[in-house]
């Protein structure tokens, strides 16, 4: 069993990129699902942001794995593969086991030290729980890094003065328009970052911002809550003709604000697109008077906060060293991996000597084709042994271990391991922080 991280974030890929690959929130069961039925994939977690799609997995194997994950996300976002490839971030085994700890507690963030992905992580770990894609590994994995992103929020403060987007994306409005506080601003979306938008335009002295959302209701409580104007989503197009500044953040798929709702406008209009995928199209900053913004073009001033917090986060990466290797500490006592190995290596012994007879019995066969065939042995073993593997860890921690495991050994023919010290370590590590 291997882990394996794979996807794109801010520091590989443009937004142009990153909003192709985000996935819909209403889809991601069936994108959890549909991961976890191919090949080499034994679990699997999907995290996606506004700044990031990564896939977290255990595998049967690295490359094989790798493979999988790429055409997943290939045939997922009908993209060709080898468009989608040169903006992939891999990371294998102990790398990938930092990187999540980095994510988690904000390192690899656009936002160093932000705690909204904190929170992000640990929802897609319980969708990933919930549509019964994880298992013993990524259970600990993960439960272990939002706990350690707890507690260095709350030991090391590295989330005090840092910046967050709706921050930045006011800061942009304030170097792009010199007397900005009489402008009339629309604010379109009351999720986080809609309402800290707000909260930072009223830090600003900014008086008159109305909020716009597809919800009504949800608009009227925000609005009444901050002090703000609100009004009906379907006045968008009209409330575009008279704004000054205009911030999106909605989750919406597609541009709610197009080239053709601002081709008439006449005077100046400062667009910051937060949103991801984006909310405006592109093609509106060529429009005169219209300056727009996204989120990478935040970079200046969020660059400026981050340098402050240097000292910290060269801390951090030194605990999140040493809690990877506590990780792989749990892993190899972990009893049942000497299972695994020696059920795969028992796998690829029959394989190896049915080659050989197959080769002796058919000696005309070309190098090629006999690497095609050796190719699709494995693959057929790979296929049989993966639901196998994922019930022999479930095992480890069910109630009838000791039991299981010896019955499992007997099936498989495979040297018996301790059962009984393999279920005690087992449940010791795992079952008390279930």
């Amino acid at each position: 069993m291997y882990i394996l991280s794979v996807g794109l974030n801010h520091t590989s890929a443009p937004i142009e990129i990153r909003e192709r690959l985000a996935f819909n929130p209403e889809e991601e069961e069936m994108a959890l699902v549909s991961l976890h039925q191919e090949k080499s994939i034994l679990e699997n977690v999907i995290i996606s942001t506004c700044n990031r799609t990564e896939i977290f997995a255990v595998v049967d194997q690295i490359h094989t794995g790798r493979y999988y994950i790429k055409r997943f996300l290939a045939n997922w976002f009908q993209m060709d593969m080898q468009i989608l490839e040169p903006y992939l971030l891999f990371f294998e085994e102990e790398e990938a086991v930092k990187h999540l700890y980095r994510v988690t507690s904000g390192l690899d963030s656009l936002i160093i030290g932000e705690t909204q992905i904190l929170g992000q992580v640990k929802d897609a770990f319980t969708s990933a729980q919930a549509s019964g894609t994880t298992g013993t590994i990524l259970n600990q994995l993960f439960r272990e890094s939002v706990h350690f992103a707890k507690n260095v929020h709350h030991t090391m403060k590295i989330n005090e003065n840092a910046v967050s987007i709706s921050y930045a994306a006011v800061e942009v409005v304030k170097k792009a328009c010199v007397d900005f506080t009489n402008k009339k601003t629309v604010i379109v979306g009351a999720g986080k970052m809609g309402m800290l938008a707000i909260q930072n335009m009223l830090g600003a002295k900014i008086a008159d911002v109305t909020l716009l959302n597809r919800t009504s209701a949800r608009a009227e409580d925000v609005a009444e809550k901050l002090g703000i104007q609100w009004s009906d989503y379907a006045s968008l197009s009209e409330q575009l003709k008279h704004a000054d500044i205009v911030i999106t953040s909605t989750s919406a798929t597609t541009p709610i604000i197009t080239r053709n709702m601002l081709s008439e406008r006449k005077k100046a209009l400062i667009i910051v697109d937060i949103a991801l995928p984006r909310n405006v199209e592109a093609t509106c900053a060529d429009i005169p008077n219209v300056t727009l913004f996204d989120i990478d073009d935040l970079g200046d001033v969020i660059q400026e906060n981050t340098q402050q917090r240097q000292a910290m986060v060269i801390e951090i990466e030194e605990q999140i060293e040493e809690a990877c290797v506590n990780f792989y500490e749990w892993e190899k006592q972990l009893g049942v991996v000497p299972i695994i190995k020696d059920l795969r290596e028992k796998a690829l012994v029959l394989q190896a000597e049915t080659m050989q007879s197959l080769s002796n019995k058919l000696p005309n066969l070309t190098d090629r084709e006999q690497v095609i065939v050796g190719k699709h042995m494995k693959s057929i073993i790979n296929q049989l042994l993966k639901h196998p593997i994922s019930e022999l860890k479930e095992m480890a921690i069910s109630s009838d271990a000791v039991h299981d495991i010896e019955v499992f050994q007997n099936i498989f023919d495979l040297q018996k391991a301790k059962a009984e010290d393999t279920v005690e370590v087992t449940k010791e590590k795992v079952g008390e922080k279930a």
